[in-house]
């Protein structure tokens, strides 16, 4: 059962990252504007794609999932923290569904790392 909820996690945490920085790259108005109202347009909506890949490809590789675990939980705790002070929950008439992808991303990291905290480098010491 682990096995199946893992993978699912995985799977729908990759999927978001992907389709959120697809937007990034593509430049699509609304990454314009959340990254100039956090006054780091171009390089930081740039280098957040690049992190979301890298931590897309991260979480389906099951030796590396751990890893990307952590870094989506850096990448989403900025994001929910730039809408908590900054954005808001709802950005440009969204109804919140940037900030929903941000918990939910956070949520399957949460999960993956429970299921694997065993692999965790720094939790065996």
């Amino acid at each position: 059962m682990n096995k199946w909820i893992l993978w699912a996690a995985r799977v729908i945490a990759a999927i978001i990252l992907a389709q959120t920085l697809w937007f990034k790259f593509q430049a699509a108005p609304e990454s314009v504007y959340i990254f100039s109202k956090l006054g780091v347009e171009p390089w930081g909506r740039i280098m957040t794609g690049v992190f979301e890949a890298i931590t897309c490809v991260l979480l389906l590789i099951p030796r590396t999932s751990v890893y990307g675990a952590i870094m989506a939980l850096g990448l989403m705790g900025g994001a929910i923290l730039s809408h908590l002070t900054k954005l808001g929950i709802e950005v440009q008439g969204d109804g919140g569904l940037l900030f929903g992808l941000a918990l939910a991303v956070t949520a399957c990291s949460l999960v993956i790392l429970f299921i694997e905290r065993k692999q965790i480098p720094f939790l065996n010491l």
